[in-house]
């Protein structure tokens, strides 16, 4: 049973690596089997097609950056400088896998939306989801800084959603361009996007950026 369980992994695993560096289409089971080192059989013994493995990916990239996004946007420090801290790791996240595989790989929801939200039904409505848990998380940090007075939004829930939009979108941008000072500009913008009143709030953010 040991060895059942870690080939479920490693597919996983290799699948997401696959994904990241050329994307999912042009993909085949025996090229994931490969990269996981398990026979063909195996695949089909925990995924019943490449849709239901590219769910399961969605679900355990997902898990994982939830977990990351929790522990950033909790906690007892004030509502911008929690959101900060989501850009400051999320820029770091890209710089380390520039450093490691020599591109920026953007972000998996982000590079599946485009490229298969028009071909399965199934995986666009699970993105949408990913994408709508996002917007919660950084809502309830927005509502926060709006009741503190710190961000002159007047919707909590559109303002979110613009804030997770803009952080795909320069993802996006410092994966076109490989370039992840595309990402400089994003705490900044996130301010104006929401109207920030916290004196100095700017320039501490930029200070901080690694």
């Amino acid at each position: 049973m040991g060895r059942t369980s870690d080939a479920k992994e490693r597919i996983l695993a290799a699948a997401q690596s696959l994904i990241e560096q050329r994307g999912f289409s042009a993909l085949g089971v025996a090229e994931i089997c490969k990269a996981a080192g398990v026979p063909k059989g195996s695949f089909y013994y925990f995924f019943d097609s490449k849709e239901v493995l590219a769910l399961a990916v969605l679900d355990e990239h997902w898990a994982g950056q939830r977990a990351g996004w929790s522990r950033v946007l909790s906690g007892d420090a004030p509502p911008l400088e929690r959101l900060r801290r989501l850009f400051e790791e999320t820029e770091a996240e890209q710089r380390a896998g520039q450093q490691s595989c020599g591109t920026v790989s953007g972000c998996l929801f982000g590079n599946l939306t485009l490229e298969m939200s028009n071909q399965t039904e199934a995986i666009r409505e699970r993105l949408q989801q990913i994408f709508e848990a996002q917007v919660d998380m950084v809502e309830e940090v927005v509502a926060e800084a709006r009741q503190d007075g710190e961000v002159t939004v007047s919707d909590s829930r559109e303002a979110a959603r613009s804030v997770v939009a803009q952080l795909e979108g320069q993802v996006l941008f410092a994966k076109l361009y490989n370039n992840t000072q595309r990402l400089d500009a994003l705490w900044e913008n996130c301010l104006a996007l929401l109207g920030a009143t916290a004196p100095g709030a700017a320039h501490r953010a930029g200070a901080s950026l690694v």
